[in-house]
Formats: C-alpha cells, structure tokens, sequence
C-alpha cells in the first residue's frame, strides 16, 4: 500500500499539488487583476473558491514536501481523513464554481458584446479554464487519497 501514486506523501501528490496551487492561482489572477468581476455572484464564488483551494494545496504540498524529504510517511488515518474530505469538499465546490462562470460566460457571450468586452470575456474564459484544470488534479487527488483509505 506504501507505493499508491498520489497518496499524500509522495512525489506524484506533491505534483498533483502543486498543479492545483498553479492553476487556481492563475485562474484568481486571470480574474480578479483589472477585470470588474464582482458584478456576477458566479465570479465572486470562483474567486472564493479558489482562494481557498491555494492554501490547501500549498499546505498539502509542504506536507508533502516533509514526507519526500524525511523518508518517513504521514499515512496516519486520522490526517488522510481530514485529507480526503477536505479534497473532496473542495473539489466539488471548484467544480461549482467552474461550471457556474462557464454558464454567465456564456450567457454573457449570447447577449450581446456590450455586456462583456472581447477583453474581458477572453480573461473570464481563460479563468474559467485554469479553475477546470484545477478541479481536475483536485478531483484526481481526492479519488486516490480515497482509494488508499478504503484499502486499509
């Protein structure tokens, strides 16, 4: 069980980690640096959500980092509890919230251009994107932490 790739502990999580850190860090740039976003609520629930999900993952990544460094593993079931359910909640509310600004993007895009300038839209797509990528290594971490506690 000490070589399950993406289990808190080794190189493939503090990757996995990582990513997430990157992308939910590019999609809160992309979105809140010159960009009026907080006039639709789906906006300032991806902003909130992402940043959350930066210091999970960069506190996750540390962990990590320990663990590679120190030769020793976290694997206790009471921090991969806490873990899992923290990488679940925050996958499915970046899940939420990726969807939810996809959904105004596009809404935005049918209307009419005034509501949504061809610069801004192209940030908001671009955020929207980067907040997917993030979902997805989330939501990749989640089901391995997952697979290795239901196999203790």
């Amino acid at each position: 069980m000490d070589a399950t790739p993406g289990s808190v502990g080794t190189s493939a999580s503090l990757t996995l980690r990582l990513g997430q850190a990157l992308f939910s860090f590019a999609s809160l740039l992309l979105m809140s640096v010159g960009v009026e976003f907080y006039s639709y609520t789906a906006f300032c629930f991806l902003v909130t959500i992402m940043g959350l999900l930066i210091p999970w993952s960069c506190t996750l990544a540390m962990v990590d980092m320990y663990s590679i460094f120190v030769g020793s593993s976290l694997r206790l079931p009471g921090l991969m509890g806490i873990v899992v359910v923290g990488d679940m909640v925050l996958s499915i509310l970046s899940l939420a919230a990726s969807c939810a600004s996809a959904g105004v993007i596009d809404l935005l895009l049918r209307i009419d251009r005034t509501y949504c300038p061809p610069k801004f839209c192209g940030r908001y797509q671009l955020s929207t994107g980067m907040a997917f990528l993030s979902w997805f290594l989330t939501a990749v971490s989640a089901l391995l932490n997952l697979w290795l506690v239901a196999s203790w």
